[in-house]
């Protein structure tokens, strides 16, 4: 196991709040984009269920204008500091290839003739994946980065020039 394992039956209160990790403002921002993309993916998800696919195309065009930028500025950003570190290269790694896994999916849907079960196998990876990064990722980042790293990567602390 790694620390980047799901939390097996989390489902409803996936984030956690325990370790003070939320409290760097980068973590923050990702985590209340999380909560944006499951909030969408969910809606996306209960429209297939229920064979809405007139409202599903558009929620899929709307959970990819989140997740792009999104996945982005984790990978630009704290991806870059903590491959640089180094001590978690090998996770980041797998999880910037799931990110290019979940995005192949999604962005390649055939909007014309989707192939639904496939985009709903990609919504329960990115389910997974949020999860790794909540549980997993962001606190063990809050403690192997050092102030340098978070000066660099919080956004605040850039654009004041610090």
């Amino acid at each position: 196991m790694t620390i980047l394992e799901p939390h097996v039956g989390v489902e409803e209160s996936w984030m956690c709040n325990y370790c003070g990790c939320r409290e760097f403002p980068l973590i923050g921002r990702l985590t209340e984009e999380h909560g944006e993309i499951e909030e969408t993916a969910g809606s996306l998800r209960r429209a297939i269920g229920e064979g809405r696919y007139g409202d599903a195309v558009p929620l899929l065009e709307e959970l990819l204008a989140l997740l792009v930028p999104h996945t982005a500025t984790e990978e630009s950003g704290l991806f870059a500091e903590l491959r640089a570190e180094g001590s978690l290269a090998e996770e980041v790694d797998r999880l910037c290839a799931e990110h290019g896994d979940i995005h192949g999916v999604l962005g390649t849907v055939d909007r014309a003739a989707p192939d639904w079960p496939a985009v709903l196998a990609a919504l329960r990876r990115l389910r997974r994946h949020i999860d790794k990064e909540e549980h997993g990722l962001f606190p063990a980042a809050a403690v192997m980065l050092p102030i340098p790293a978070w000066d660099r990567i919080t956004p605040e602390r850039r654009a004041a020039g610090r």
